[in-house]
């Protein structure tokens, strides 16, 4: 079974998690996953999602893709008790996973039975692609140069539209 939390803003819905996750957090570990964030001027919900996670008690293991090899990734993943991929650039997120097969590892750390909680660009990449964001102009694709093929993680059969119809995304699409 699948277990996805996706959310537009991981800080404003933590409390729900908790009630989603129907298990005591403290003590457990979060393969946290920032790296959508990184062309982003705007970046406070990361720090925001870091904390309301350890505030629900867990231990942040953070897992910056662009600096990190293969085998680190594949260790942490396979180590933590969930994963968490923040909110910020989707084409470049989705760049950086398929750079060193992450995208694979997260799909299928997520069929054996692992947790993730996806923010925003975390969320829009469990669809089937990403093309959809292209279309309404959410994100700016030039922001990932190699990024050839827009397929995803294809684990849910819908389009997540994340901030829909908050500001500043309201005037998008």
């Amino acid at each position: 079974m699948k277990r996805l939390f996706l959310c537009s803003s991981f800080a404003s819905v933590a409390k729900l998690f908790i009630d989603f996750s129907n298990e005591e957090l403290k003590g457990k570990t979060v393969a946290f996953i920032p790296t959508a964030s990184l062309t982003e001027t705007i970046n406070f919900y990361v720090k925001s999602g870091r904390k309301a996670l350890e505030k629900a008690g867990l231990i942040v293991r953070e897992v910056e893709i662009t600096k990190l090899s293969h085998d680190e990734i594949s260790s942490i993943l396979n180590d933590s008790d969930y994963i968490y991929v923040t909110g910020g650039n989707t084409f470049f997120l989705l760049q950086e996973l398929k750079k060193k097969g992450v995208d694979k590892m997260i799909a299928e750390q997520i069929k054996l039975g692992k947790t993730y909680i996806g923010e925003s660009a975390g969320a829009i990449i469990m669809a089937s692609d990403v093309e959809y964001i292209k279309a309404v102009n959410f994100d700016p694709i030039d922001k990932a140069p190699e990024l050839t093929d827009l397929s995803s993680l294809g684990l849910i059969d819908f389009y997540v539209i994340p901030h829909y119809g908050n500001f500043p995304f309201k005037k998008k699409g």
